[in-house]
């Protein structure tokens, strides 16, 4: 038998090599070696500030509880209080403005609390809350912390100043392949493979530039021209570049920059920082709907008018808008019709804010409302309204020239629905087609009540079908 050989094993020796640094150690001396981050000032307490749903006054009941007999008491205490102290109702003011056919707040008390109980109007010189004073304090440096319009800017010029790199290297990639192909015909090569290759090594290699390389790009370009600046205005004048180096300098030009340095200084102060409250000059326009919601149904407006201060009546406001509604706007003895557009509209956001939500202008999403559920400053709006009015009444269709005008009215095409549907899928809103049977005309009424219960709201959810994402 052979004996077997045991075969000795290599000795490991210790290669100097970088030491091993645990995970928690790793990120400690990363945390430690990133910069502090300045903290987030605090956001408002909107809950708060928006407490109140509708800028009206409530008295709260308790609720009776039939096997408590201390539930009737605290009732009775309750209405007890209401008829000593009962609550007082704000009547705010607006004023009616037959050039633009709207109506506009001018009192900042006003537009606070209408802005801020049920988000009514819209600031004139902002994007949707009345806050144009606020964001001009904070550009004069009067007060501290940026608006949402302020960051929408800044993202919005840097978004514009990426594209503008981005091309402007995308043009110097293509002159320098321009450039390539014609040295590379010159030499003789006229080879396909050959002008190729020395396009490509002649190209500049165009890369997705972030937001921060482009303005470092920017900014290295304008430190080249300042420097090429001033070595040629050194050596125009090399005499004033030796005094300059010296550290002798003419008294002119001495007393020349201690002038200009004060007034230039001055000049960026006063152009950066204006220490002068400005005036505000923006003021809430309320739409015509809501206008007439928070007189008629809340009675927490009164509309005056701008000539004379003189409040106009309910039923005169009603008859006013109706007839503002058109345009031109049609002249005082004109009798309203069943289906002008203010009645039609008014209806539908009389019937959403009745049922509790918070209705805002849709016209950004080609839209005639946006339902909130609570806000625009909680979250965005769930649903798209869409106004069609509908004659189904058989009045509509006794005669040709009826139906004609009701198909004429009521007529939308396929592609409007189409695109329209296309662009509440893109920003995630459910589209609510909303129908309003409009009645036969009758004489008109003083009790607008009773005219506005005459017509009925119909509702439907309209759904994009996607194929890929509804097959089961």
């Amino acid at each position: 038998m052979a004996e077997a050989t045991s075969v000795p094993k290599p000795e490991l020796k210790a290669v100097p090599g970088p030491v091993p640094v645990p995970a928690c150690e790793k990120s400690e001396t990363a945390e430690k070696s990133r910069p502090a981050r300045t903290p987030r000032p605090p956001r408002p307490n909107y809950r708060h500030i928006h407490r109140f749903p509708l800028p009206v006054n409530v008295h709260h009941v308790p609720s009776v509880i039939p096997h408590n007999p201390l539930s009737i008491i605290s009732v009775a205490l309750s209405y007890l209080t209401f008829l000593i102290f009962p609550p007082r109702q704000d009547i705010y003011t607006a004023y009616f403005d037959l050039a633009t056919s709207s109506v506009h707040v001018t009192d900042e008390k006003t537009i606070r609390a209408l802005w801020e109980m049920g988000f009514f109007g819209k600031g004139s010189l902002s994007r949707s809350e009345p806050n144009w004073l606020e964001q001009e304090k904070k550009r004069r440096g009067l007060m501290s912390g940026n608006t949402v319009e302020e960051a929408t800017r800044k993202r919005r010029a840097e978004r514009r100043q990426l594209k503008l790199e981005r091309a402007r290297h995308e043009k110097l990639a293509v002159e320098e392949r321009l450039k390539a192909e014609a040295a590379a015909r010159e030499s003789g090569s006229v080879d396909g493979s050959s002008i190729e290759a020395a396009a490509e090594a002649a190209a500049i290699s165009v890369e997705r530039f972030s937001v921060k390389k482009a303005m470092e790009a920017k900014y290295h370009e304008r430190r080249q021209q300042a420097l090429q600046n001033k070595n040629t205005t050194e050596s125009a004048h090399p005499s004033q570049a030796a005094n300059g180096s010296s550290g002798v300098s003419s008294p002119i030009v001495e007393k020349q920059e201690a002038v200009s340095k004060p007034i230039a200084t001055h000049q960026a102060l006063d152009d950066e920082l204006d220490l002068e409250t400005p005036e505000n000059e923006e003021h809430l326009q309320l739409s015509n709907e809501e206008t007439f919601f928070l007189v008629y149904a809340l009675g927490a407006l009164r509309v005056v008018d701008r000539n004379d201060n003189a409040p106009i009546s309910t039923s005169s406001l009603f008859s006013l808008l109706r007839r503002h509604s058109y345009y031109p706007p049609r002249p005082d003895s004109s009798q309203p019709e069943v289906d002008d557009p203010f009645m039609i509209s008014y209806v539908v956001y009389h019937h959403f804010r009745s049922l509790g939500w918070v209705v805002r202008s849709g016209v950004k999403f080609g839209t005639d409302y946006l339902l909130y559920n609570r806000g625009p400053v909680f979250s965005h709006a769930e649903f798209a309204v869409i106004i069609i009015p509908s004659y189904s009444h058989p009045y509509w269709s006794e005669s040709k020239e009826r139906r004609v005008y009701a198909t004429n009215k009521q007529a939308r095409s396929w592609w409007w629905l189409h695109c329209v549907n296309r662009v509440q899928a893109q920003v995630k809103k459910s589209l609510v087609v909303c129908y309003v049977e409009v009645p036969p005309p009758v004489r008109s009424s003083a009790d607008i009540g009773a005219e506005i219960g005459r017509y009925q709201v119909r509702e439907f959810i309209l759904r994009r079908w996607v194929p890929n994402r509804t097959r089961d």
